[in-house]
């Protein structure tokens, strides 16, 4: 799990991200609050609409951000209960040996046995039918002795070895019972948010319902104006840079870039092409495909389509790459959401990204405005 990870304060933001005006960042949430103050107002100690939404959002939030810390801890475990088996595999192997080696002492005993307890000595000769039988026999128990001795070291070297085999796969073991712990209680807290929301939202009578609609609506076109808004900026900059090229006239210089681009954006395609074929598939958290996905799990799956591997959780994914600024972002690049990055999506271009929003919802594009700037955390290039 990411428990290593510390939460950044609020309104802080990686390098290359430009940190929102106050009256920019909350746009979203003083417009709406403003039209709709009186559409639900609280009555006998019942929530406002408004309320109601911000809570179920919250509750969302977590439960995506708890199926992350859910996601680490499936990773982690999956791994583990590899290194277990291989373990006690290894173990088994050495308990066949062992008893082998324990065998082969029990053969020289007998043989020993076979041939007399002790060395041959003088009475022995004098009972030999020759000189030839007493050396022969000398030269078996020599043997007999030196190959014993060295039977017994082998059996005790692989002894010592299992042993120590046997101790690490006890603490692996218990490892993997603490991480399965985890992975238990990442899960109890998502089920646990996702039960809350629904319980919220089953009380909302009709009419309320359709507000909260018409809500969402007002915030998905602010959403829209604002990433119109990202898109004439990112037109102007690469109109900037075009006639900064071509009046510098470093043809060579820019050459290496463009062909540095060129390869990213064929990456960038196939990522986006295949992000946008599962448009319409439902969000399941923990989800990697193919019928489904969690945010990570979509993004994970769409770069490994273009042949980039990337780590499974968007507290790895973030560093998984290259940092650039939101002007500067290209279709393919990763946009990652909240203080605690728990959410991210795959830049289209035009301020838009695709991405699986949250449990009930499906893929989509959407503007990465969906929640206000100012929960946009930064933007990597993972290739």
């Amino acid at each position: 799990m990411a428990s290593h990870r510390k939460s950044r304060p609020a309104g802080t933001r990686v390098a290359g991200i430009r940190t929102p005006a106050l009256a920019t960042a909350a746009f979203t949430s003083v417009a709406l609050l403003s039209q709709s103050a009186n559409a639900a107002p609280a009555a006998d100690g019942k929530p406002s609409l408004e309320e109601v939404e911000k809570k179920v959002d919250d509750l969302y939030r977590q439960a995506e951000s708890a199926t992350e810390k859910y996601n680490a801890a499936k990773e982690k475990t999956t791994k583990q209960r590899r290194n277990v088996d291989t373990l006690l595999d290894d173990v088994a192997k050495r308990m066949q040996k062992l008893n082998e080696e324990r065998d082969r002492l029990g053969s020289f005993a007998a043989a020993q046995y076979r041939t007399g307890a002790a060395a041959p000595d003088t009475a022995t000769f004098l009972l030999a039918d020759s000189p030839q039988d007493y050396f022969d026999q000398t030269q078996l128990m020599g043997r007999l002795t030196s190959r014993q001795k060295s039977a017994v070291d082998e059996y005790f070297t692989e002894q010592s070895a299992t042993m120590k085999k046997r101790q690490e796969a006890s603490r692996s073991l218990e490892t993997l019972t603490a991480t399965q712990s985890d992975l238990q209680t990442a899960k109890s807290t998502v089920q646990k948010k996702l039960s809350d929301a629904r319980e919220l939202l089953s009380k909302l009578t009709a009419e309320e319902k359709a507000r909260l609609a018409a809500i969402q609506k007002q915030q998905q076109e602010a959403a829209a104006r604002k990433a119109a808004e990202l898109a004439k900026q990112q037109a102007a900059e690469k109109a900037r840079e075009a006639a900064a090229a071509q009046d510098s006239g470093s043809a060579s210089g820019s050459g290496s870039t463009s062909a540095g681009d060129s390869s990213y954006a064929t990456k960038a395609e196939k990522a986006l092409a295949f992000a946008r074929a599962q448009i319409g598939k439902p969000y399941v958290w923990g989800a990697t495909g193919p019928g489904s996905y969690d945010c990570s799990g979509l993004t994970q799956a769409a770069w490994k389509a273009a042949g980039v591997d990337l780590p499974r959780t968007t507290y790895d994914q973030v560093s998984a790459g290259t940092t650039v600024s939101l002007t500067d972002a290209q279709p393919g690049d990763l946009i990652f959401f909240y203080d605690d990055i728990s959410h991210v999506g795959v830049y289209i271009g035009n301020g838009m990204m695709i991405h699986a929003p949250k449990p009930g919802a499906y893929v989509r594009e959407e503007s990465i405005y969906y929640g206000g700037e100012s929960i946009i955390h930064s933007v990597v290039r993972p290739a």
